[in-house]
């Protein structure tokens, strides 16, 4: 027979008596004294432990009640914010728990505390004395000399030294800051003035023309804390899909894949997003078109536009579509949403940016913006962002500096005004809920902002409104030699040193009339015509 080859499975027998006889190993006193001496912790490691976890608890606990603060009504709330200008208040500090959590720490701490501050002070002090003291040796030093022609040729020739010309803009500076007291005898302020606009030019990369435009728009402080903006980028901002999810939840799914977000504090759908850990555009939530990449300063002409569910609005310029998705959210996907654009290729970009937000209000069209009221007309709302120099946009385009020139301006100045009346065309004046047009670019001259709307003002009979937008500088009423009307103040401009956004302009227009006004020429041959009537009477 022999033995079977298969048969049940054998349990595997428990410990001998060998095993069940042996006792728990002897470990000596001594070595387990000196473990639990290692792992007690004395009591001002404790505090500190406690006092860590306590803070790091509020911390947590203020930035969930950051995101719980946005407006349950989820369906109404970007309308909300636009009609009756409800903006998200900044958190206040709880600062309780930081003061109850100070009282609690031990008096060591306290002192480690307090030396730093003590520490903070005396630097801050070292370094205002040692401004005050080049302030002082400017004043003691002898005057400022002119480079000669010869000097500035050979300095031209060069390779520029930065330190030396950080210097003599200082310099340059501290003298015009009190010119009739510090120049040269016999030298005028446009000596200065070219001096420090050539050193500016070959500290910062950018030719003489666009470093004049820019000296004649700010003040010499405020050049400099500009220039210095547009070496550094703009904060990395998106905007929550209103249509497929709320940015509270938004944020949360980005934190727990590692995204560092904090919410913008003047609109209900932007966040601001400092470091992550995965790229951006390439997340499941961006895939699945909860969120779109794009800049702040772009959410404000759409806010100023305030479109409504129902209307009939055009996006003139729309590609690659951060504006135009902007709309659709806000439409609730209801009425009819225009999204022009004259690039044929860019509208790859756009088409794909509304499939994957899901967008279906919606008719793309490929057409020069110039013709488009001969085919559409009886719009209520436009939106123009018009094609402009992106001088408000060096930080994302360097080549900004050294590419435009008078004709660039020009040119573009021309093209702004076309579109901006062909636009006042297809508006509708008797629209009860809109008959708005919204013009905006990303350009910081006069030329491309307040000379175009004025332009409009003579041409067409429309009026500047107010924009509704929280915050930003007004609109140029005078500049130079130039004389805007006062309305112009309702317009906005945003500044990359002062409000570390993108530069930006935007202007809201209403037109109340679809005849053209008459010119001053019109009108006086008219009263001419009048006048001779009644003497032939």
């Amino acid at each position: 027979m022999g033995k079977k080859r298969y048969g049940p499975e054998r349990i595997k027998p428990g410990p001998g008596r060998k095993s069940r006889k042996q006792k728990d190993p002897n470990v000596p006193k001594a070595i387990l004294e000196e473990e639990t001496i290692q792992k007690k912790l004395s009591n001002r490691v404790r505090k500190r432990v406690n006092k860590r976890l306590r803070r790091e608890a509020a911390a947590t606990k203020k930035k969930q009640e950051l995101f719980n603060e946005e407006d349950e009504e989820f369906e109404t709330a970007e309308n909300d914010e636009i009609q009756n200008g409800d903006l998200d208040e900044k958190p206040k500090l709880d600062l309780d728990s930081d003061m109850e959590d100070d009282s609690d720490a031990s008096s060591d701490s306290s002192d480690m505390e307090e030396a730093s501050r003590k520490l903070q002070k005396e630097s801050a002090q070292m370094a205002k004395d040692a401004e005050m003291e080049l302030q002082t040796n400017i004043l003691a030093g002898e005057q400022f000399v002119m480079p000669t022609k010869d000097e500035i040729q050979m300095e031209e020739n060069q390779q520029p030294d930065l330190q030396f010309l950080q210097h003599r803009v200082k310099e340059i500076c501290f003298t015009l800051a009190d010119f009739n007291a510090r120049r040269e005898a016999n030298r005028p302020r446009s000596d200065y003035t070219e001096l420090l606009l050539r050193d500016l030019c070959r500290i910062y990369s950018y030719n003489e023309f666009l470093m004049g435009k820019f000296m004649e728009l700010f003040t010499i402080s405020d050049l400099q804390e500009f220039l210095e903006a547009n070496e550094a980028p703009r904060p990395v901002t998106l905007r929550s899909n209103g249509l497929k999810t709320r940015r509270r939840d938004l944020a949360r799914a980005l934190i727990a894949r590692g995204v560092n977000v904090d919410p913008l504090p003047w609109t209900k759908v932007g966040l601001v997003a400092y470091d992550s850990a995965v790229p951006l555009g390439a997340t499941p939530e961006y895939l699945a078109g909860h969120y779109i990449l794009q800049g702040a300063s772009s959410l404000m002409p759409v806010m100023a536009l305030a479109p409504q569910p129902g209307e009939k609005v055009m996006d003139m310029c729309a590609a690659p579509g951060g504006k135009t998705t902007h709309i659709a959210a806000l439409m609730r996907n209801s009425g009819l949403l225009v999204a022009n654009d004259a690039n044929r290729d860019r509208l790859k970009a756009l088409v794909g940016n509304l499939q994957r937000m899901g967008i279906i209000n919606i008719v793309v069209t490929n057409e020069d913006g110039r013709k488009l009221p001969k085919h559409m007309k009886g719009f209520d709302r436009i939106l123009l962002d018009a094609p402009c120099s992106g001088t408000g946009v060096i930080s994302k385009d360097t080549e900004v500096k050294a590419s435009k020139d008078e004709k660039d301006i020009q040119r573009c100045s021309h093209l702004q005004r076309e579109l901006l009346l062909t636009a006042i065309d297809a508006l509708d004046h008797k629209s009860s809920t809109g008959g708005y047009i919204i013009y905006s670019t990303c350009s910081l001259l006069v030329e491309e902002n307040e000379a175009v709307v004025q332009y409009a003002l003579e041409k067409r009979n429309v009026k500047v409104v107010s924009t509704g937008l929280p915050f930003g500088e007004e609109g140029f009423v005078s500049f130079r030699q130039h004389r805007f009307h006062p309305s112009m103040n309702n317009c906005r401009r945003y500044y990359p040193h002062k409000h570390n956004l993108d530069g930006f302009f935007v202007a809201k227009l209403k037109k109340f009339a679809k005849t053209q006004p008459k010119t001053t020429e019109e009108e006086e041959e008219r009263e001419e015509d009048k006048k001779k009537k009644i003497s032939k009477k």
